[in-house]
C-alpha cells in the first residue's frame, strides 16, 4: 500500500533539503555495496537488503534508474527516499538518466 501522497510530499521535501545540502561530488565510504538499474523492483531492493546488510550496517551506492519499466516504482523509490533520510551517510543515490523528465514522460 502506498504511503498518502501528502506523506510522500513531505518526504520529498525532506529529501530536497537533505539532497541540497549535498556535494555535487561525493565521497562515499568503504566498503560499499553499489547498486546498478532498480527499474521499479521494489522486491529486488528488499532482497538486496536482506543478502547485503542492513543499511545501518552497510554503506549503499545507488547508480541511479529507479522508476520505469518495474510495477513498483513509486514504492521503490519511496523506500530508498525514505532510508535516505534515515541514514544520510548510509544511503548514496546518484540520478540516472530515468530520474529526468524526458525519459519518464507518458
Amino acid at each position: 500500500e502506498l504511503l498518502d501522497e501528502l506523506l510522500i510530499q513531505m518526504v520529498c521535501n525532506e529529501l530536497k533539503a537533505v539532497l541540497m545540502e549535498e556535494s555535487n561530488v561525493k565521497s562515499v565510504a568503504a566498503p560499499v555495496t553499489i547498486v546498478g538499474d532498480v527499474h521499479g523492483q521494489f522486491y529486488d531492493v528488499v532482497e538486496l537488503f536482506l543478502i547485503g546488510g542492513k543499511v545501518p550496517d552497510t554503506n549503499y551506492l545507488f547508480l541511479g534508474d529507479y522508476v520505469d519499466r518495474g510495477p513498483f516504482s513509486v514504492e521503490t523509490i519511496t523506500l530508498l527516499c525514505c532510508l535516505k533520510l534515515r541514514h544520510p551517510q548510509r544511503i548514496t543515490l546518484l540520478r540516472g538518466n530515468h530520474e529526468s523528465r524526458q525519459i519518464t514522460q507518458v
